[in-house]
């Protein structure tokens, strides 16, 4: 029996301008997500540095988005963004991941 792939599970990405992200989903979602707003907090703050922030990879071992510097954010967190662009878990647009 073939275990089901969660929705949320994050199949490609690639940057695409200003502080945008492209995201493909496991369930076929296809969405750009400007993550201006997520850039808070120590590890965040450097890629306001829109130069930093373009360093953006996608990593399928991880599963999710993630910088140089050790910066990631959780694919849970991004498909709620992308889906809803709101986090259902913590009701906002940013602080959950």
């Amino acid at each position: 029996m073939k275990a089901e792939i969660p929705e949320w599970v994050i199949r490609d990405a690639r940057y695409v301008e200003g502080y945008k992200v492209e995201l493909w989903f496991a369930d076929g979602l296809h969405s750009t997500i400007d993550l201006e707003s997520e850039l808070y907090g120590r590890i965040f703050e450097p890629l306001k540095d829109i130069v930093r922030f373009r360093e953006v990879k996608f990593s399928h071992e991880l599963g999710t988005i993630y910088w140089p510097n050790g910066a990631d954010i959780a694919p849970e967190h991004l498909y709620e963004l992308a889906r809803f662009g709101v986090c259902t878990v913590c009701g906002t647009t940013s602080g959950c991941s």
